[in-house]
């Protein structure tokens, strides 16, 4: 591992632990918001900003894991740093994990080259980028050029439907999930890669939190949320007022 390498991967663990204070103070602030019923109207300027920041910690993560020592090598991080946008980058990222773990240089990664199982939970991961994450991922230069109500084309001349509607459906539980996503995703990743020992000991329990994550994301009611969060906020007013 080069010195720079090494520096690097010191400068996203820092910036990491910053993103990590933002997004625990805006989720806080978000929850407030909604079990107080949103009197300021500012839950939606607070979801844009979970989105960004969110965004913000997916691609600090994912570059703080290509310079993990034992990791990839320069020459694999160049592979990934030269794909175009952060979701190919992702992409690029797990197809490289699998690669390495399984010692698989140029065959396509199916079901002859890495097993039924193994496949399996190689197409699970592309399908939650392609799916639940693709949109966390692809926003954040969205809300970073000020795009927080209509999301526009690469040359600013109309709105991006697809990101409209999909930014949008986005409540605070569900950036939540995605969050949680995010980080299951990272450490499936991670465990291919730095060492066997890692591999063996927790990558079957990460995958299988990651699945149990996309379920509730898929399942758990946000409207029982919200009533849960304005419930304990007005049960610990009535406690106030009791004392």
């Amino acid at each position: 591992m080069s010195r720079n390498s090494t520096d690097m991967y010191k400068y996203y663990v820092a910036n990491l632990r910053e993103l990590d204070l933002a997004i625990s103070h805006t989720a806080r602030m978000a929850r407030s918001e909604i079990a107080s019923k949103d009197p300021q109207q500012s839950l939606r300027s607070l979801l844009r900003l979970y989105s960004f920041l969110i965004g913000a910690w997916a691609e600090t993560r994912l570059k703080k894991l290509l310079h993990e020592e034992s990791g990839f090598n320069d020459s694999e991080r160049n592979i990934v740093l030269s794909e175009v946008s952060q979701l190919e980058q992702w992409e690029k990222t797990i197809e490289l994990a699998f690669r390495k773990h399984h010692k698989i240089t140029k065959a396509p990664l199916d079901k002859y080259s890495l097993g039924i199982t193994e496949a399996a939970k190689f197409d699970a991961l592309n399908d939650v980028l392609s799916n639940e994450l693709k949109i966390i991922i692809e926003i954040r230069n969205k809300l970073a050029h000020g795009q927080w109500v209509y999301p526009l084309n690469n040359n600013e001349t109309a709105v991006e439907s697809d990101k409209y509607r999909l930014i949008n459906q986005e409540n605070f539980q569900s950036l939540q999930f995605k969050y949680s996503l995010i980080k299951h995703l990272v450490n499936v990743v991670h465990d291919l890669v730095i060492s066997e020992t890692t591999f063996k000991r927790d990558f079957d329990s990460h995958f299988k939190k990651l699945l149990q994550v996309r379920t509730n994301l898929r399942t758990k009611s946000y409207e029982k949320y919200k009533e849960s969060l304005i419930l304990s906020r007005e049960k610990a007013r009535t406690l106030r007022k009791n004392r």
